[in-house]
């Protein structure tokens, strides 16, 4: 496996971390290092990390947030401490492991020797695959993915699986070099990044140079914070990223996006 940088974004995960599966993960894997990012919790997270890193500190490291970002924030903000370092791969991990640390391995696989910009974990409901989701939000997320695909003009099964590996690639860097405009769905607005810099700047299609990857096991962990409400929120959040990619402002985003 390529060195490869996972960002565990973490807000009140301190009865949900699952400690010894990162470390025992680390320990088979050298060279896949964590960054745990703390959203400034307000129970006792900042101290499990801490404790966690001190177990492998060459490969756990934690960065705790002054103020609250949201996940969007969090993610943005390992993002920008992974870049420092020399990663091949970057991406980001849900703290409750929801999608097994094992899928690493194989998103990894997929990027290494290709040209593959991104590898995206999707739950999909095949054979030989343990997929356990309750079923309101499987609904709700079919819809929630046909909405995504009509605005990204992608046919997309999955952009809200918590599990994304990423090649560290210059255009990546530009994907988070500002803040998101969202935060419930800033996984579109990624992708809508992406299809913004290849409009003005050229590169592979998402089409072709992004891949999803059908996971071999997902389970909704009970204590999850996403409510039915944020279903509407993220339905104001698509139509702000429709406007990104289709609206007349979607020049002068791209232009912010890129000014130093």
């Amino acid at each position: 496996m390529r060195n490869t940088a996972i960002i565990i974004p973490c807000f009140n995960e301190e009865r949900r971390l699952p400690q010894e599966e990162f470390v025992l993960f680390a320990r088979q894997h050298p060279d896949v290092h964590f960054i745990f990012v703390n959203d400034c919790s307000s129970d006792g997270t900042r101290q499990v990390i801490d404790g966690l890193c001190a177990r492998r500190p060459r490969q756990l490291m934690g960065l705790h947030l002054p103020q609250n970002l949201g996940k969007a924030g969090a993610v943005r903000e390992g993002f920008l401490q992974a870049f420092a370092g020399d990663y091949a791969a970057i991406g980001f991990w849900d703290a409750d492991l929801a999608t097994p640390l094992a899928a690493i391995a194989s998103f990894g696989s997929l990027l290494a020797g290709s040209q593959l910009t991104m590898v995206i974990g999707a739950r999909v409901r095949l054979l030989n695959r343990h997929i356990a989701r309750r079923v309101a939000r499987h609904y709700l997320g079919r819809v929630f993915a046909t909405m995504a695909s009509f605005v990204l003009g992608l046919t997309v099964y999955d952009t809200q699986c918590g599990a994304k590996l990423f090649a560290n690639t210059p255009m990546l860097r530009q994907v988070f070099a500002k803040p998101f405009t969202v935060n419930w769905v800033f996984d579109v607005e990624i992708l809508a990044r992406y299809l913004l810099l290849i409009r003005h700047q050229g590169g592979e299609p998402l089409a072709t140079s992004a891949c999803e990857y059908p996971l071999e096991e997902w389970r909704d962990v009970p204590g999850s914070k996403l409510k039915v409400r944020d279903f509407v929120v993220a339905i104001y959040e698509m139509v702000r990223i429709w406007a990104i990619l289709h609206g007349p402002s979607s020049k002068s985003y791209f232009e912010w996006l890129v000014e130093s």
